[in-house]
């Protein structure tokens, strides 16, 4: 009884968590990839994308691969041991990769955003020039 009801609360317990946190991860991240491309709301967006669904196929691939692991409970208090132990480490892989998606939209954004403010410069540059010719 015990170990297919704390199976099912890990899967929903831990598939809850990763929704949440990809929406919320989804929701105010576009806005930090929108200012560090350079205001290019489409490569913002396409990027925040396609981070969503990398994060999604890490977690889900690690829940599910996590299930096969450790000894099933066969008593309330193991049934806890059980979920806390899953669903902390399933917690800590959540937070690994938000630290690494941040890592990289920052070094990566930086790049992106210097290379569109370069652009920008020598596109208000141009003008000037034509005018003192």
């Amino acid at each position: 009884m015990f170990e297919s009801a704390s199976y099912l609360a890990y899967l929903a317990l831990s598939l809850g968590l990763t929704v949440w946190v990809a929406r919320t991860l989804s929701k105010n991240g576009e806005v930090f990839l929108i200012d560090c491309f350079g205001h290019e709301e489409a490569l913002a967006r396409s990027t925040n994308h396609l981070l969503v669904v990398g994060f999604y196929l890490v977690n889900l691939g690690f829940i599910l691969l996590t299930l096969q692991f450790g000894k099933p409970p066969e008593s309330l208090p193991e049934a806890i041991r059980f979920l806390s132990g899953k669903v902390g480490l399933a917690v800590l892989v959540l937070g690994a990769m938000h630290f690494f998606n941040m890592n990289a939209i920052a070094k990566f954004g930086r790049k992106v955003g210097a290379w569109f403010r370069e652009e920008q410069w020598a596109a208000q540059a141009r003008p000037a020039h034509a005018h003192d010719a």
